[in-house]
């Protein structure tokens, strides 16, 4: 008679793959979770000698945000530490100070307090006066600025206007920027005031940072500080590009206080192809930067049969017009400042010949746009574009 017992426990012993063996699982920690996420960001800077970028490619701008939030996190950047191989988290602070506290409360949360904090007792009073909070408070003539946000909403609506990502010089009295959504002016940029505060590592320093007045759309003002600003707006910000008509409005304004006896000496242009040769139409950010003495119109009517235009109609994307300058040089110095990022191809004539048009650059059309203003405004001297990275770097 079979002995089910025995036989039983021979096949549980003759298991060689170990299929009847209970595994128990290990669960992945809170800070495993974060280095795993974390070295796919290291993956994809080893591939591609960049940082992610806000790419329409929904794998790259999820890694983007990611490293962005990591960026402002001091707990998760010191976990990180050791796989930090990039340096992406060197600068990672932690804001324990109070100065650092204060400057970042640009909602003034920490205003109109019932008890004040600073009242201390049994405390030697040999510190400094820590300055008032800034806040918000309801803007009492908004009604001066109401249809100015009305219209510049209709114009990014419309697309006249773009937000590019924040930088420091964007920073000026009369310009538009969004912070958490919310549009603002920046109408006035008080008397600088020297700032004294303590570094960790550097000890006591001193940094101007002026008082502001800024209206938002939603109709309060602040009067926050300068730096407190551009903090909030490198974080969670844009600035309000400029549309063609002011910037050619501040481009004579900027060489020689220009009037009506100056003369006009040529165009600055900014081309996109409309090429259907699928080599060119698949390069994203593909533009010619040039300049003619005649219109543009008259420069570009002959495209399709010249070289230099790709051999295709083109799309003027800006334009900017010169007095008192040689439009060549000017172009010249856009030229150099992109040299890195020029196409490099070769189209054949309507004889065959080959030709390498050297005028397209494959940079994004807000870049080369803040570029010209640069040059106009005199400070491209100040910066440097690292084609790596696609960014402009201050110097």
């Amino acid at each position: 008679m079979l002995d089910f017992d025995n036989e039983l426990k021979k096949i549980l012993k003759d298991d060689p793959l170990g299929i009847l063996k209970i595994r128990k699982s290990q669960s992945i920690t809170t800070d495993q979770r974060l280095k795993v996420s974390f070295e796919e960001i290291n993956k994809f800077i080893d591939e591609n000698e960049r940082e992610p970028e806000e790419s329409i490619d929904i794998s790259e701008r999820k890694l983007f945000s990611r490293l962005k939030e990591l960026k402002k996190d001091f707990g998760k950047a010191s976990i990180l530490k050791d796989l930090d191989r990039h340096n992406l988290l060197e600068n990672v602070k932690e804001n324990i100070t109070v100065d650092d506290i204060l400057s970042n409360d640009v909602l003034g949360l920490l205003d109109d307090d019932p008890v004040n904090i600073f009242d201390l007792k049994n405390i030697p009073k040999n510190k400094n006066k820590t300055d008032f909070v800034a806040r918000r408070k309801p803007c009492e003539n908004f009604k001066d600025y109401e249809n100015n946000f009305k219209t510049m909403q209709k114009e990014i609506k419309e697309g006249k206007r773009k937000l590019i990502t924040h930088k420091e010089h964007h920073l000026k009295e009369g310009r538009y920027f969004v912070l958490d959504g919310i549009l603002l002016f920046l109408e006035k940029i008080e008397d600088p005031i020297v700032k004294e505060f303590n570094d960790k590592t550097q000890g006591k320093r001193k940094r101007l940072d002026p008082r502001i007045r800024c209206i938002f759309e939603n109709g309060l003002e602040s009067n926050m500080y300068l730096r407190s600003l551009g903090k909030e707006l490198y974080n969670n910000g844009s600035t309000v590009i400029q549309s063609n008509d002011e910037a050619l409005d501040e481009f004579t304004k900027g060489f020689n206080g220009i009037t009506d006896k100056d003369n006009a000496t040529g165009h600055i242009y900014v081309l996109s192809s409309l090429s259907k040769k699928a080599e060119i139409n698949s390069i994203r950010d593909l533009y010619k930067i040039g300049y003619c003495t005649t219109s543009i119109e008259t420069r570009i009517e002959n495209a399709e049969n010249e070289t230099t235009f790709l051999m295709a109609p083109v799309k003027i994307m800006s334009a900017y017009k010169t007095f008192n300058l040689d439009p060549q040089k000017f172009e010249s110095i856009i030229h150099n400042f992109f040299s890195e990022r020029c196409l490099d191809v070769k189209i054949a004539d309507k004889k065959g010949n080959y030709k390498m048009p050297k005028e397209w650059y494959i940079v994004s059309l807000n870049i080369i746009d803040e570029i010209i203003q640069l040059t106009i405004n005199n400070q491209i001297h100040n910066y440097k574009f690292d084609h790596l990275s696609n960014k402009i770097l201050h110097l």
